[in-house]
């Protein structure tokens, strides 16, 4: 197929481009593309040459978008408009709450990032595409913003009246391990189409876009990233760059390492007992955490000294200026190991720190590597480039830009299903 007969998408808040690698290998070209940060556009463009990178607010960029994508397309239509909006201001209170609270003055000024949705909209409007595809949050789906006419709305039906009755969709809370993805990652996936054909799939799967056709067996830890070369958290076994370049770790400092090296699988270093070789008493009170008001706390009584013969206990603790010892605050899910037959759990961009929710290695004294990250988020199945004019980013942006990212398999998946569907 030409690249004048492949269809057409426009992207927006791409990042770095993760998302759209499952755009690109279903078969989608890629034509125009928007992204705030620099550094990410910047990767965008190296991954991407043949899209158009806009890098700037969206707000103030809507209307190029818009024109250049229109320029590119000629007289052809829009085929998808993939757009994910930035999760970090998504407020699950409802409607009513948000009316009560502005009323009684107690609301704080709404987060800007929740009402990104409104210039996104505005091009879906003009675009009019005839496949709309969001992806965020699952707190999205019960979100209310504040609309153009300072009415509260909840985002999805926001969404909804902006299309109109033409198209016809829904917002699905996705697991990712269910389709291919080696981590128990939840998304919201709101996909709206015009197309004939994409109707009658909704309405053929009772009003949902993912059918069970769509999914593949669950992978494991082990499945996924049991077959790599062993590495340890300690300096000068940190690395194996010679089986891959992305195959290290930063090591762990003595103390750190003492921690996770009395962890077992699955468990916290906040719960490890005492390893006194006279004592080695395994009932110890457990680490766990506080609900105060309702809101979960760090739990702060976890003894850090063996009850039976007063030994230091290899818990995360912090040394006071006097030499004695006092817990480090932490939840029941930091310095905690993940299970080898069991997913991943869902990456953010702190997977590179031991203190990450989850994130140590079941059996190896360290967290995970970069690579076995590119891994659980499925980007290993594609070539992508962690380097701006071929100087690489650096270990932090690449954690940045992996915990921010959508696993593209699953991207792919949807994207290819859209094809199938859609009446030619």
């Amino acid at each position: 197929m030409s690249d004048d007969a492949k269809p057409k998408a426009v992207c927006l808040f791409s990042s770095a481009g993760v998302g759209e690698l499952g755009v690109h290998a279903a078969g989608i070209d890629l034509i125009c593309s928007n992204e705030m940060v620099p550094y990410r556009a910047q990767l965008y463009r190296e991954n991407f040459p043949d899209s158009q990178m806009l890098c700037g607010d969206i707000w103030q960029l809507k209307s190029e978008i818009t024109s250049r994508a229109a320029e590119s397309l000629k007289n052809d239509e829009l085929f998808l408009l993939y757009a994910t909006p930035p999760c970090q201001g998504m407020s699950t209170n409802g409607i009513g709450k948000l009316k009560l609270e502005a009323a009684e003055g107690r609301r704080d000024v709404e987060d800007p990032r929740n009402r990104l949705i409104i210039p996104t909209m505005d091009i879906a409007c003009d675009l009019r595409p005839r496949w709309l595809l969001l992806e965020n949050v699952p707190g999205m789906r019960n979100t209310a913003i504040t609309d153009e006419n300072g009415s509260f709305v909840n985002i999805i039906d926001y969404v909804r009246n902006r299309l109109g009755p033409e198209y016809a969709g829904a917002a699905e809370v996705v697991q990712c391990e269910r389709y291919g993805v080696p981590q128990t990652r939840k998304r919201l996936i709101t996909i709206f189409t015009r197309d004939a054909g994409g109707k009658n799939w909704f309405t053929s799967n009772g009003g949902s876009f993912f059918s069970q056709s769509m999914q593949a067996p669950v992978k494991t830890l082990r499945d996924a990233i049991g077959h790599l070369p062993e590495l340890n958290g300690r300096q000068g076994e940190n690395a194996r760059t010679d089986f891959h370049p992305y195959h290290y770790v930063n090591p762990l400092d003595d103390r750190k390492y003492w921690w996770i090296e009395n962890t077992p699988e699955g468990d916290t270093a906040f719960s490890n007992q005492c390893v006194n070789p006279e004592c080695g008493f395994q009932s110890n009170p457990r680490h766990k955490d506080s609900v105060v008001n309702g809101k979960s706390t760090a739990g702060l009584e976890t003894p850090i000294y063996c009850i039976e013969c007063g030994s230091l206990l290899p818990r995360p603790t912090v040394i006071n200026k006097d030499g004695s010892h006092r817990l480090l605050k932490g939840f029941h899910s930091a310095y905690r190991r993940m299970k080898w037959d069991e997913p991943g759990r869902a990456l953010t961009q702190n997977f590179i720190y031991e203190a990450s929710d989850n994130k140590v290695h079941p059996d190896q004294n360290r967290v995970l590597s970069v690579l076995e990250a590119l891994i659980l988020q499925t980007i290993d199945h594609y070539d992508y480039k962690f380097s701006i004019q071929g100087k690489g980013i650096g270990t932090a942006r690449i954690a940045e830009v992996i915990g921010e990212s959508v696993p593209p398999l699953l991207i792919e998946k949807i994207c290819k299903k859209m094809i199938e569907v859609s009446e030619v």
